[in-house]
């Protein structure tokens, strides 16, 4: 699962789209190349161990990071809710990498993507945030374009893909959290508590679960947790100085990267129902995101908050 695009402070947000692009771009495939081992090792060890040694990853991150910077960023004056997000972030990649286990990975990617169109509507419902008809529009039609990859009633459809819808729920959740956090919080303790959080609830059921590693596997542990931690930490440099409705558009190009990668490692090969499937979810997102920057940055106030 990609990283929460929330902005990051306006006095540092906009210093170099293009530099903020190329961080954007390289962090896609390393969450692309993440998620395949995700499911390459789900063939070998229980998801919730594979989740698990994810989020220690960036744990380990959270730390190379401390380090080099000190523990001042990591205050926080709201330690519920961020124990709350952690546990969103937990539950989010267990059932996210159990997902994965069963279902092709451009599925479990594209279905993924339904997380923008959640957090629009948690936005409206809890935040009172203003959302315009053209961008209610857009959900029905993300939605819509879930239901074509998923196919429910059709012999293709498999119970995981709830998973998935379930996993992009309390993932919009996070960022609807990260909202919320943002006026007294910075990125880099919400980073810090999600992660200690996150792979504090898994370490507490991997022992249950857990299977030896073997020899051959260690290294693409290893990969997997850097890539995954390595694009988180781009995403938050990204956002640090680039304007969000610019790079976010950049995320739904891991569609193609995890068909690219989905189809040499598991010779999967998307069939015409998630192509269009995909396609709607990716132009559904792109029109919210492009009357998202027309409001906030173009000045179009029609549409009654787009």
């Amino acid at each position: 699962m990609t990283a929460s695009f929330r902005p990051a402070p306006a006095i540092s947000r906009v210093q170099s789209n293009g530099l903020g692009i190329a961080l954007m771009a390289t962090a896609v495939v390393f969450f692309s190349g993440a998620d395949t081992a995700a499911k390459f090792l789900t063939g070998y060890y229980h998801p919730i161990q594979v989740a698990g040694l994810r989020q220690l990853g960036l744990v380990a991150g959270v730390l190379v990071w401390v380090l080099l910077s000190g523990p001042s960023g990591l205050r926080t004056t709201k330690p519920g809710m961020q124990i709350f997000r952690g546990a969103c972030a937990a539950l989010s990649a267990a059932m996210f990498i159990i997902a994965l286990r069963y279902i092709p990975l451009t599925d479990g990617i594209s279905i993924a993507f339904v997380a923008p169109f959640f957090v629009t509507i948690l936005g409206a419902v809890l935040l009172k945030e203003k959302v315009g008809p053209r961008r209610w529009f857009a959900v029905a039609a993300g939605f819509a374009g879930t239901l074509i990859v998923m196919r429910p009633g059709f012999a293709g459809f498999h119970p995981a893909y709830l998973l998935v819808l379930g996993s992009a729920f309390l993932f919009a959740t996070r960022q609807v959290i990260s909202r919320t956090l943002s006026n007294t919080e910075t990125t880099m303790s919400t980073v810090a508590y999600t992660a200690v959080v996150s792979a504090g609830l898994l370490g507490l059921v991997i022992p249950f679960v857990w299977t030896p590693i073997q020899p051959q596997h260690i290294w693409l542990f290893v990969l997997y947790a850097a890539l995954a931690g390595a694009g988180e930490f781009l995403v938050i440099k990204a956002l640090e100085i680039a304007l969000a409705v610019v790079i976010a558009p950049l995320q739904y190009t891991m569609i193609i990267w995890t068909s690219i990668l989905g189809f040499i490692v598991f010779q999967d090969v998307p069939d015409g129902l998630t192509l269009l499937g995909s396609t709607i979810i990716i132009a559904s997102g792109g029109f919210s995101l492009w009357r998202e920057y027309q409001v906030k940055y173009a000045g179009d106030r029609s549409g009654s908050g787009a």
